[in-house]
């Protein structure tokens, strides 16, 4: 019995041996046929991969729509997303009182310096209850200086968005379409960030 145990598991490991052997030899046949080198993952979809996602952004596999959200600017002017179509937009919710969302705010500040236009603006979205005055003293507090106010009091935003942790930043493009989406804190005026979301404006 033990030799006849010994004997399948010999012809089972030179049928694995083999099938390996073939497998790799596919590989690279493909290989050589591709000119050396292995397909990209979006080539197969039709498309090519973009620049690399900085910072632990997570890019949607196709756009996704996004509900058109109400809030006001700092004169309590009422405003919606739609009204920021035909820019890509940086929609970043936020609130004073989240420590992470205060130290990303400067460089949130210096990247609507370089990128904001026609084709791209920051929407720095802050859910505080306290208001804009809250939100304009912490501003004039820090220098920030780019950054338009705008402010969701009610708070809706977070959940219609399903933002339930602060930060959240999403990547809107001007078909008003999320492209992706950060959750957490992150260093918005860095090379790879703004060589990353220049490649996703919208040109003026």
């Amino acid at each position: 019995m033990t030799g006849f145990l010994q004997g399948r598991r010999a012809k089972f490991a030179v049928l694995s041996t083999g099938i390996l052997v073939l497998a790799a030899s596919a590989v690279a046949l493909f290989i050589l046929a591709e000119g050396g080198k292995l397909p990209d993952s979006n080539e197969s979809h039709g498309t090519r991969a973009g620049p690399l996602a900085p910072q632990g952004f997570v890019m949607h596999d196709t756009p996704r729509p996004v509900t058109d959200l109400a809030f006001e600017n700092e004169k309590g002017q009422a405003l919606t997303l739609t009204g920021f179509k035909e820019k890509t937009a940086l929609l970043n919710i936020w609130a004073t009182w989240c420590v992470p969302c205060r130290e990303e705010m400067p460089t949130l500040d210096a990247l609507q310096a370089k990128l904001g236009g026609a084709g791209f603006q920051v929407l720095a979205l802050s859910i505080d209850r306290a208001g804009s005055e809250a939100v304009r003293r912490f501003y004039d507090r820090i220098g920030i200086r780019h950054l338009d106010l705008f402010i969701d009091a009610s708070v809706r935003a977070s959940f219609d968005l399903q933002a339930f942790g602060l930060p959240t930043t999403l990547l809107i493009d001007s078909q008003g379409r999320e492209l992706g989406r950060l959750v957490g804190p992150a260093v918005w005026d860095t090379p790879e960030m703004i060589g990353f979301l220049e490649a996703h404006r919208k040109p003026n």
